[in-house]
């Protein structure tokens, strides 16, 4: 079974799929969108993430992290209460906390995107063997910028959460290699071939 295969299981995933996974992103709303997201699957499924995004934003006023970042208890309860809700009163506090980080972060580096840009100097990473499938479930890469994060205070945010939203966000192709969409995003945007870097490569992080 190729790759990409996951997102024939229905409509939203193969839409999600073709339209959003992979491509380089540079707008701050939306990666928080993704990253909050990834936070949000802990313990969960993908599918059951993309089924449940309208309920999302209408729970995180769009992902907009200016106005999360002012929420309330009262907003927890508000969240907590809305029908096909992931009622999970750590995490959705854990999504607010991680909107007034994100501010701090912004503040800091101009946009997230710079930030988490700069990790590949701007490029998609190809990595060696990924498109024939040898993907890991976290990686080098995915260590140090976990680890720098939670420097900063974010929460739910590991080398495997933040893997996944790498992969989302575009940093890395991991995309088939008979997929449509690993040639176009190889043919339309910068991208750099890589060794494999393994969590052992982050040791001296």
């Amino acid at each position: 079974m190729a790759y990409c295969d996951w997102a024939g299981c229905n409509e939203k995933m193969q839409r999600y799929h073709d339209e959003e996974w992979g491509i380089p992103l540079h707008d701050d709303i939306k990666q928080f969108e993704f990253l909050m997201m990834e936070a949000m699957q802990c313990g969960l499924n993908w599918n059951m993430m993309i089924q449940k995004r309208e309920i999302f934003h209408e729970c995180f006023a769009d992902f907009d992290f200016d106005k999360i970042a002012a929420f309330d208890e009262k907003d927890v309860q508000r969240i907590m209460e809305t029908p096909g809700m992931i009622r999970s009163p750590m995490k959705i506090r854990a999504v607010i906390h991680n909107a007034r980080c994100f501010q701090k972060l912004r503040e800091e580096w101009g946009s997230f995107s710079s930030y988490i840009w700069h990790w590949s100097d701007g490029k998609t990473i190809l990595y060696d063997h990924h498109a024939e499938g040898m993907i890991p479930a976290s990686n080098g890469l995915s260590v140090k910028i976990s680890r720098d994060l939670k420097k900063r205070g974010f929460k739910y945010l590991g080398p495997v959460t933040i893997y996944s939203h790498l992969q989302a966000c575009g940093i890395i192709n991991d995309h088939d290699k008979n997929c449509k969409r690993y040639s176009y995003i190889n043919e339309n945007f910068p991208t750099v071939r890589k060794k494999r870097l393994l969590e052992k490569d982050a040791r001296q992080f």
